[in-house]
């Protein structure tokens, strides 16, 4: 390598043989270990690449994530399907996981919360997490962590008119039918 030249954005121009070569990320070059006089042999270059896989892997998740949060699991199928290998996606989900940006945990009590403050009840809520990718575990300690479904539904009948049609719209979203056939004495104004 007869140059190494910073450029803008995080990136490095290389020069092989005092000719331009390729730009990369700046932590490519510094993870592979070049230098000026390096050779590009092929540890070397193969020593690049795999910077280079890793770093594609890091950009295209912290891309995915820039809109909003995934579980690992579909951070995972999502750098899959962009060509990532499983070591490039292993470190780029460990070091999202270590930045605390990917965390199915606070993702999980995160989407339930929102979900229950958008009416829905915990059939509806633990179909999405799970569709979302979070594992059962996780998803439990999401419901559990909301108030309770009854009380949940109770409010919902008081705010928006104690009636069949009312409950008829809580059983689409989720909500269980014993907490909705405990509730449809207070529907009929028992």
């Amino acid at each position: 390598m007869t140059r190494l030249r910073e450029r803008a954005g995080g990136r490095v121009e290389v020069e092989l043989d005092g000719g331009p070569w390729r730009t990369v990320p700046t932590n490519a070059v510094v993870r592979a270990g070049l230098a000026l006089g390096t050779t590009l042999d092929r540890e070397t270059a193969r020593a690049l690449g795999r910077e280079l896989r890793r770093e594609r892997a890091l950009d295209v998740a912290v891309r995915a994530l820039r809109h909003r949060g995934l579980s690992r699991r579909r951070l995972k199928e999502r750098l899959g399907a962009r060509g990532a290998n499983a070591g490039a996606r292993a470190e780029a989900l460990g070091t999202l996981e270590r930045l605390g940006l990917v965390d199915d945990a606070r993702l999980a009590a995160a989407r339930a919360e929102a979900l229950a403050g958008r009416g829905y009840g915990d059939a509806a809520i633990r179909a999405a997490l799970e569709r979302d990718g979070v594992e059962e575990g996780l998803v439990a300690e999401a419901l559990e962590g909301l108030e309770p479904e009854a009380l949940r539904a109770r409010g919902l009948l008081e705010q928006e008119g104690a009636g069949p049609r009312t409950l008829r719209r809580l059983a689409g979203r989720g909500f269980d039918a014993s907490v909705l056939e405990e509730l449809s004495g207070f529907a009929d104004g028992a």
